[in-house]
């Protein structure tokens, strides 16, 4: 087999406690990885939050050979959680999901439709019936690369042109041309540090092989670190192979982000549109008020709730921009307690600056109109 380069990482630790990210190229026989070295990042792992320091890890591309072998038991499961959340966090999280497995009711929302899977066909059949659904599928996988400008005072000098990669609301298991489309596209990207706001899987309940094992494909074309929080169809049992994976999850937590000496934070909630786990507290603590400050959310419903914690800039996804949308990107449904302008692309709320992702999949039914798929770049700019 002949040999292509890739990228490897070591990690040491200073008496300060920071850890520094090293990543060097080097040959290597077999690697599904590829990428480059943009620059060198240090990362400060906060108090309360994984110690074991995942989001050092390299992307890693067997997991699907772990995926095949006997999947651990409920048992494990929760004893792994438990020593990754704290006992809490993680029977509060295992007890709501099993209790939320409806159509009617709990959440932000009084009816979810994404639970209600036997509309999903009919959706799909009355789309078919129009002669519409074959185009609206194409339209899925149609991928559009944003870029958003994001300019703070407060935004140390060392950060200016630090550039981070969006992306929501994959779906995985359900858009395999949208997933095809993607892994073209990412290789030719550049950015410093990749985030993932949620909806991994196309169910919101029931087996996850399927959704983990397409997402490790596309976890292989990423460049570390990599950030993300949980959404609204993501059960809580994932998060120990999306961390085996290199995704380092930010569940009420947060990073330092440390370039040239200074510092940028980014924080992360647990889902706030269904399960409603979210804590500001916990995910703001060890931030400090006048510092630069990023927050992931899988739903921008909670945009009051960030800016009246200093939250500088908020990204999120969830609402697909409607994804079945009249011609000006007018959505027909939001599944979504916000002010419309705030369901797709950039906007402002007091002073704090928000970007809600219209994701790369798509939900119910496997089509979009007038609401292309996108992936974004955030250039973060010293005003």
């Amino acid at each position: 087999m002949s040999s292509r380069k890739c990228l490897s990482s070591s990690v040491s630790v200073p008496p300060n406690g920071s850890a520094v990210l090293e990543i060097a190229v080097h040959p290597c026989r077999v690697c599904l990885l590829s990428t480059h070295l943009v620059a060198q990042i240090h990362i400060q792992p906060l108090r309360g939050h994984n110690s074991r320091g995942t989001a050092l890890r390299p992307m890693n591309p067997v997991l699907t050979d772990n995926l095949s072998q006997q999947p651990p038991s409920e048992q494990e499961v929760r004893e792994k959680l438990e020593r990754r959340l704290g006992r809490v966090h993680a029977r509060q999280r295992l007890g709501i999901e099993r209790d939320h497995e409806s159509i009617f009711g709990h959440g932000i929302n009084f009816f979810h439709i994404e639970n209600w899977y036997s509309i999903h066909s009919l959706l799909r059949i009355a789309l078919k019936l129009t002669g519409l659904y074959w185009q609206g599928r194409k339209n899925s996988a149609r991928i559009q690369v944003r870029h958003n400008r994001i300019r703070r005072r407060n935004l140390p000098s060392s950060f200016d042109g630090f550039t981070i990669l969006h992306i929501s609301d994959l779906h995985v298991d359900m858009n395999q041309e949208p997933m095809q489309r993607l892994a073209e596209i990412l290789p030719t990207l550049q950015y410093d540090v990749c985030v993932l706001t949620g909806d991994y899987r196309g169910a919101t309940y029931g087996p996850i092989d399927q959704a983990m094992e397409g997402l490790a494909g596309v976890c292989s074309h990423l460049k570390g670190p990599v950030y993300g929080v949980l959404g609204n169809h993501d059960t809580i049992r994932m998060v120990p192979a999306l961390e085996e994976m290199g995704i380092q999850m930010l569940l009420n937590e947060s990073v330092m982000i440390r370039r040239s000496h200074q510092r940028i934070y980014l924080a992360g909630i647990d889902d706030a549109h269904y399960y409603r786990v979210e804590n500001f507290e916990k995910a703001r603590r060890d931030i400090p008020s006048h510092e630069f400050s990023i927050l992931l959310s899988h739903t921008p419903e909670i945009y009051r709730q960030a800016a009246h914690a200093d939250f500088d800039f908020l990204m999120a996804g969830h609402t697909h921009g409607g994804q079945i949308c009249l011609p000006g990107s007018i959505p027909l449904m939001l599944q979504s307690v916000l002010p419309r302008h705030m369901a797709a692309g950039p906007w402002n709320y007091q002073e704090m600056i928000g970007y809600t992702s219209v994701g790369v999949g798509t939900c119910i039914v496997a089509a979009r109109f007038h609401c292309p798929p996108e992936i974004t770049l955030h250039h973060l700019e010293q005003a």
